[in-house]
């Protein structure tokens, strides 16, 4: 397992991350996504721990709260130590029936790390992310709201989810004029069906010195290779319940047609290869992956160790090029002549 830098911090975490969006059950999307109770989450937390992986990622409002209460008894029943796993955890999303049950407001913040705290059973998380853009609350009130986590201690890095690159630019900037804790970490969509982040994120994220976290590398299980051009899967399939993240199917499976060849000659399956695409990126800090089964944990953490060709890797990039879009192909244009040379 290779680790990575978490951003601009000092802190290291491994390239693959186990989510546990699959952690719970309950009703709705999080019925269809998982369901696994405690006894199989800790299991699947105890294959990834001994496979190299020191990062957790969980969210309040995954099965309302039920990931968290499993992901930190889970770790209390492996007897793991506190310092040896870093926990992410994120806040946004409405854990109740009330006007202020919802948002990035300094009010729900500060009500929802304390009850995160609670179910994941630690006096600290790790990474403290904003699942999502919050187009009410100013994002001075937000940081700052953050920024007074972390001088308590009860937060030790802050990062956002989802966010637009100008909004990421202008909390960074926000946080540095003020001595803030800044954002760290983006967490977002990235897939080799999805590559639209390269267009304005990931410039800002080289730039800026920000990581970034890859969630629904595999665009739903759709880059598995197990569902075919008319939409047929195996039974019980997430994407088969749950249609999302949206996709260009026709691009996305000309991409599995190309990765299929590739996972052949490897000897590896198609969603190996679709992984191991994404961590060749230079720009990825960690792969997100949410398995429901013990040989699917284990296929996604074999990616690590699938090293692709450079000839493999541009032929990818070619049937997955994003189509041209402004200004992106006026920079192209007049840039021709201005573009950096290696040192």
């Amino acid at each position: 397992m290779k680790y990575n830098q978490l951003g601009n911090t000092g802190l290291f975490v491994s390239e693959i991350c186990l989510g546990a969006m699959t952690f719970g059950g309950g009703d709705g999307i999080f019925r269809a996504i998982g369901g696994l109770d405690l006894k199989s989450s800790t299991a699947l937390i105890s294959r990834a721990l001994e496979g190299g992986v020191n990062f957790l990622d969980t969210a309040d409002v995954y099965s309302a709260g039920q990931s968290e209460k499993i992901v930190g008894q889970a770790l209390k029943d492996l007897g793991v130590r506190r310092t040896d796993v870093v926990i992410a955890t994120k806040c946004y999303g409405r854990m109740g029936k009330g006007a202020n049950d919802i948002g990035a407001s300094r009010g729900h913040i500060m009500d929802s790390v304390a009850r995160s705290l609670e179910r994941l059973q630690t006096d600290h998380i790790d990474l403290y992310q904003i699942h999502a853009q919050d187009d009410v609350t100013s994002v001075e009130e937000t940081v700052r709201a953050l920024d007074d986590l972390t001088r308590q201690g009860m937060v030790r890095y802050a990062g956002c989810s989802n966010w637009q690159a100008w909004k990421l630019m202008k909390a960074l900037g926000v946080a540095k004029y003020t001595n803030a804790a800044r954002f760290e970490t983006l967490q977002a969509y990235y897939s080799i069906a999805g590559r639209d982040l390269e267009r304005d994120i990931v410039p800002l994220l080289q730039d800026q010195k920000v990581g970034l976290m890859v969630w629904s590398p595999l665009a739903g299980g759709l880059l598995s290779g197990k569902f075919d051009r008319d939409g047929k899967g195996p039974d019980g399939a997430r994407r088969a319940q749950f249609d999302f993240p949206p996709v260009d199917k026709d691009r996305a499976f000309s991409c599995v047609d190309a990765m299929r060849k590739i996972a052949t000659a490897h000897g590896a399956s198609v969603a190996r290869v679709a992984l191991a695409y994404v961590l060749a990126k230079p720009f990825v800090t960690t792969v997100i992956i949410g398995a429901k089964t013990m040989e699917q944990l284990d296929d996604n953490l074999a990616s690590a160790t699938l090293t692709l060709s450079a000839e493999e890797i541009t032929a990818l990039d070619t049937v997955s090029a994003l189509p041209p879009e402004y200004p992106g192909w006026m920079l192209a244009r007049q840039g021709a002549e201005r573009t950096p040379r290696a040192k």
